[in-house]
């Protein structure tokens, strides 16, 4: 019995160290949803919006990994000024992740097409593992399989660089390493979180008047976990149509559309393939669901 109560425990050790090394959340709609990552991109726009987007991995795949995230920006003042809201709720298995934030983000007109955005995130982070959640006996007798529930707050910051042709993003949104959970003379205790570093750039092309191809990239890097890289290209028709393609580094290949149906609704659906052989057949595949409303 005893045995078998710290197999468990060494899985959610495993989960919680080597498959979420990269503990955030990855968006196939970084391009649209970057103020998740950098508080800078809440004043790029200079309109009120709110957007949603919802992320499961692993289709079929019980307790798969899913994220959730809604997020509001709107200018303030004479623009120069913009403020945001963001809420993304994260669970994989038995553990559950809800980060609240308030962005903040002030424009430099560099020259007269470019504009510099820089940003400060102030929020914080709820971890939970509930244990209950797995199969096993005789939990209340073994408190190294007790439920964990941690609140951490953090500040984040980031910059955009905005042309009329290309952009450039820089950001990190947690800049304090947090503790949430690790093993400990075989108890649940705490371990840390690392600080995320997310690069990003892309560039407009004009293919004719109808048609723009937006090539970007989006880098993402923590210590202790390998680089994490998103190639994305972009074409877009008559702006009311948008077809892309993205390949990550970690062997996934991504299929998107987004549909604008007026001047204040977006749709977007991404599907997204791990190519990785050795996973179940039914583990590869992944829904993105992409929403932005504008006032």
């Amino acid at each position: 019995m005893k045995k078998n109560q710290n197999i468990m425990l060494v899985l959610l050790l495993l989960i919680s160290s080597s498959v979420l090394a990269q503990q955030e959340s990855m968006i196939t709609f970084y391009r649209n949803h970057l103020n998740l990552v950098n508080p800078a991109f809440v004043g790029v726009e200079g309109k009120t919006s709110i957007q949603s987007t919802i992320r499961k991995q692993w289709t079929g795949v019980k307790d798969a990994p899913e994220t959730q995230a809604v997020s509001f920006m709107t200018p303030l003042g004479n623009k120069k000024f913009s403020i945001g809201l963001s809420f993304v709720h994260d669970k994989v298995f038995i553990e559950t992740q809800q980060f609240v934030a308030v962005d903040f983000a002030y424009d430099v007109k560099l020259t007269e097409k470019l504009n510099l955005f820089m940003g400060l995130k102030v929020g914080g982070n709820n971890y939970q593992v509930n244990t209950s959640g797995l199969e096993t006996y005789n939990l209340l007798l073994d408190p190294s399989l007790q439920p964990i529930s941690r609140f951490n707050p953090n500040i984040g910051m980031g910059f955009y660089l905005k042309h009329d042709k290309y952009y450039v993003s820089l950001s990190t949104p947690k800049m304090l390493d947090t503790e949430r959970a690790k093993n400990e003379d075989g108890y649940a205790a705490a371990s840390t979180d690392r600080a995320h570093y997310y690069l990003s750039g892309g560039y407009d092309i004009e293919v004719s008047p109808t048609i723009d191809l937006l090539p970007s990239v989006m880098i993402r890097y923590v210590n202790g976990a390998p680089f994490s890289t998103d190639f994305t290209a972009t074409t877009i028709f008559n702006e009311k149509f948008d077809l892309g393609v993205t390949y990550r580094t970690d062997n996934s290949l991504a299929g998107m559309v987004k549909f604008t149906i007026s001047k204040r609704l977006q749709l977007g659906f991404a599907y997204e393939y791990m190519m990785q052989r050795q996973l179940l057949a039914r583990a590869n595949n992944t829904n993105e669901f992409y929403l932005k409303f504008t006032l």
